[in-house]
């Protein structure tokens, strides 16, 4: 007979070892949207159905300015966001009612991370911060040479963020130490890092895509594109897929940065892609005589599949759930909604301004914000 005690022991431990596992893996739970893109490998998905047909806002919050460029992250029931108000704000998800803000002293552009109890996040004031998620105290902050537009991920208890001042910064996420610095020529925009294969991917201001051994910093390859990079990379597959603003959309080799195929657009790509059923999804902002539109390629080969074009620009990355249902905002003040297969428009919201954040997805409910000061919640009525 096995000893009830050591069989006690044994389920404890394998319990520990799942729960560490999913810790370091890309989350699953269809209530939880933890970082930009949601996951390490910015896939930008949702894992279950979203229904449309009756779609509608849910509830809205007004912040004192704008959500500008940050998107919003959902854990445990909360929604988080930053703003150019200087600060970060945690509401209730199903109600909308602030549950607490913190300030900085600078505008947020940088989208919020939460991970060990904590919501991390950059400032235009140079900081990267670290916040009680329960109460928005500061635990940490961190100076760096320049304003923080990128957003965080945090991956195996390291939290890796760039800074438009030169730097990648790899810095132990619960205490804020410095673990290595990688020097790019011009720094980091809006590029997230993302993880994959043991790398750290991202794009920078210095016209290169990188890929960066996560542990030490060590440069494994980059590769030159002909403008900068505010894009965020996306990994599937060990197949890197990203925009930049030489007009292009490139797929390359994750493991080896060789080039895959890249594709020519009308218009600055500073989206970064999502994938669903091989095909890659972005938003194009269009230039002076093109308006914005949202396009769908064949990853495998970059042939254009639809395109819908918009009465603005569109700047902010989609979401796209398990059935197919592409969200994305866009200059005209609009929030959408597509079928991913067919391009054909299936809802739409009029915000009262340019809606620059990009959708996060949590328990059925679509969360964006819009430069009118709100922060929305839609889903089905």
């Amino acid at each position: 007979m096995i000893n009830k005690n050591l069989f006690l022991i044994f389920g404890t431990i394998l319990f520990l070892a799942v729960t560490i596992s999913a810790a370091t893996s890309d989350s699953t739970s269809t209530s939880e949207w933890t970082m930009f893109h949601r996951t390490l490998t910015h896939s930008g998905s949702y894992p279950d159905s979203i229904d449309v047909t009756n779609f509608g806002k849910l509830w809205s919050y007004t912040m004192k300015s704008s959500a500008a460029l940050s998107s919003p992250a959902v854990s445990n029931g909360v929604v988080y966001i930053g703003c150019y108000d200087k600060r970060v704000y945690a509401l209730d998800a199903k109600t909308g009612a602030k549950k607490w803000s913190s300030i900085t002293t600078g505008a947020i552009r940088s989208s919020p991370a939460i991970a060990n109890g904590m919501v991390y996040i950059g400032s235009n004031d140079k900081y990267i911060y670290a916040l009680n998620a329960e109460t928005g105290a500061q635990v940490w902050k961190y100076l760096t040479p320049g304003s923080i537009y990128s957003s965080p991920t945090i991956y195996d208890g390291v939290l890796y963020i760039g800074s438009n001042k030169t730097y990648l910064y790899a810095l132990d996420a619960l205490t804020g130490a410095k673990i290595w610095t990688f020097a790019t020529k011009k720094g980091i925009d809006t590029s997230s890092p993302a993880i994959a294969n043991g790398m750290v991917y991202i794009g920078s201001s210095d016209k290169n895509v990188y890929a960066l051994d996560a542990k030490t910093g060590a440069k494994k390859w980059s590769y030159l594109t002909g403008s900068k990079v505010y894009s965020s990379p996306l990994v599937v597959d060990n197949v890197l897929y990203i925009g930049s603003n030489d007009k292009k959309i490139y797929a390359l080799n994750a493991l080896t940065g060789t080039k895959i195929w890249d594709y020519l657009t009308e218009g600055f790509v500073y989206s970064s892609p999502v994938f669903y059923s091989g095909i890659i999804y972005v938003g194009v902002e269009g230039d002076e005589t093109t308006p914005g539109y949202v396009l769908a390629l064949d990853a495998a080969t970059g042939a254009k599949i639809w395109s819908y074009t918009v009465n603005g620009k569109i700047y902010p990355s989609p979401a796209i759930s398990a059935n197919g249902i592409l969200f994305i905002g866009s200059s005209d003040k609009n929030v959408y909604a597509f079928d991913a297969i067919t391009g054909e428009k299936l809802w739409s919201y009029t915000t009262n301004g340019i809606v620059r954040s990009s959708p996060a997805i949590a328990d059925g409910v679509v969360y964006i914000g819009s430069d009118d000061n709100k922060l929305y919640a839609f889903t089905a009525l």
